[in-house]
């Protein structure tokens, strides 16, 4: 097969496909990164990652400067690479189940691109079943390609260790897609648990739907403490000290971004919608702002309060809005609050303010996002409610 790329990864740009590109060219493959996105290909060729990534800069340097990594936005790139690695998931649509229409679609516009002999490799999460479907759409357009389902298990911001460090999920439906798969993460890692594709779709699903009901037995626990007026932090750090069986009990906060609870409606989906246990998680992760308003509620006239969210990102340490609690604990507080302010060291948003701005204008600061730049505030003895326990005193609201 002629070729100008050992691999090609569609949605190249993102937070899983580009480090996965810059991993792979790191490790002496020719690695095409294509994607639509203006935006983000004039970061790349600027030398920048688009999002926070530990030692990315540094790393897309070093792939590019090597000449191993060219990122594009022709899809022709497509039809010149051995090896093609689709990082689209699988989405929810608003009635919360799963839209199986997503990657379908994107695979078929780019089907004129895919010829016979390729590897394609699902990446992101996708609904259980979804490799036996591309496999028998693309059969039905007469392309007889190896497919397979590798999914990625990095935490975002952390890929480019990750990806080296953590053991790859490998499946396909053909003996000779399995071949390919393994010899193509064996890039990374020699470390390689092979699987049939619907173990690993659900594989994947599972993972992230046990981190979520995890942290919902944290937030659970923490709103029955601190409904009896129970400091959490202290118990939590009484229970998990030198005791095994309670080492991995989660502090609360805010559970969010755009997997974690987009995995578990899928998963309810796949089981018919009789998932109680994460249904349940939902409904407790979900809560959280309204738990923190309604609690403030209780203490402070909150129509006569200014109120500050300390941090929108949908976690500590990233500049990723995606699903973020933040912004639905400011939208319900532009309705409780005499007036809400934001900030975000990471983000930049129309009316956000800086930190030290928003402690000024506040009376009450919501400690949402506990981005490690925060850990020297001075607050003034402003009202922090601080529910992660970030500062250590504490997080009984």
């Amino acid at each position: 097969m002629d070729k100008e790329f050992d691999i090609c990864i569609i949605g190249g740009f993102g937070h899983v496909g580009l480090p996965l590109a810059v991993a792979f060219a790191n490790k002496g493959k020719k690695v095409c990164a294509f994607d639509v996105s203006e935006r983000s290909y004039n970061i790349i060729k600027q030398g920048k990652m688009p999002f926070l990534e530990q030692d990315g800069d540094k790393q897309l340097k070093k792939a590019t400067e090597s000449g191993n990594l060219v990122v594009s936005l022709d899809p022709n790139t497509i039809s010149k690479s051995e090896i093609l690695i689709v990082t689209t998931g699988t989405p929810i649509n608003i009635h919360h189940s799963a839209e199986f229409s997503y990657i379908i679609d994107i695979l078929k516009s780019y089907t004129g691109y895919i010829h016979d002999g390729q590897l394609l490799v699902l990446r992101s999460t996708v609904y259980p079943g979804t490799t036996e479907y591309v496999f028998d759409m693309l059969t039905k357009r007469n392309k007889k390609v190896d497919i397979a389902f590798c999914p990625e298990r990095i935490a975002q911001g952390y890929a480019l260790s990750e990806l080296y460090e953590l053991p790859q999920l490998v499946s396909s439906l053909s003996e000779s897609g399995l071949k390919r798969a393994t010899e193509l993460f064996k890039v990374l890692t020699p470390d390689i648990v092979v699987l049939e594709p619907r173990e690993a779709e659900l594989g994947k699903i599972f993972t992230n739907v046990w981190r979520y009901m995890e942290f919902a037995i944290g937030n659970q626990l923490y709103i029955a403490a601190n409904d009896a007026g129970i400091d959490y932090s202290k118990v939590h750090k009484a229970i998990t000290y030198k005791y095994k069986r309670a080492s991995d009990l989660p502090m609360p906060g805010f559970t969010a971004g755009p997997c974690l609870f987009k995995d578990t409606v899928q998963l309810s989906t796949f089981n018919n919608k009789l998932l109680q246990m994460g249904n349940s998680a939902i409904n407790i992760n979900e809560s959280m702002p309204f738990y923190i308003v309604n609690k403030l509620k209780k203490r402070y006239d909150l129509k006569n309060k200014s109120v500050g969210i300390l941090g929108m990102a949908f976690k500590a340490d990233i500049d990723d809005p995606r699903d973020s609690l933040s912004y639905i604990l400011r939208n319900i507080l532009d309705f409780e609050s005499k007036e809400v302010y934001c900030t975000d060291v990471y983000i930049k948003e129309e009316g956000f303010l800086t930190p030290e701005e928003l402690v000024k204008k506040s009376d009450i600061i919501i400690v949402a996002a506990p981005h490690k730049e925060y850990k020297s505030i001075d607050f003034g003895g402003k009202v922090v409610i601080d529910i992660w326990n970030f500062y250590g005193k504490g997080n009984v609201i």
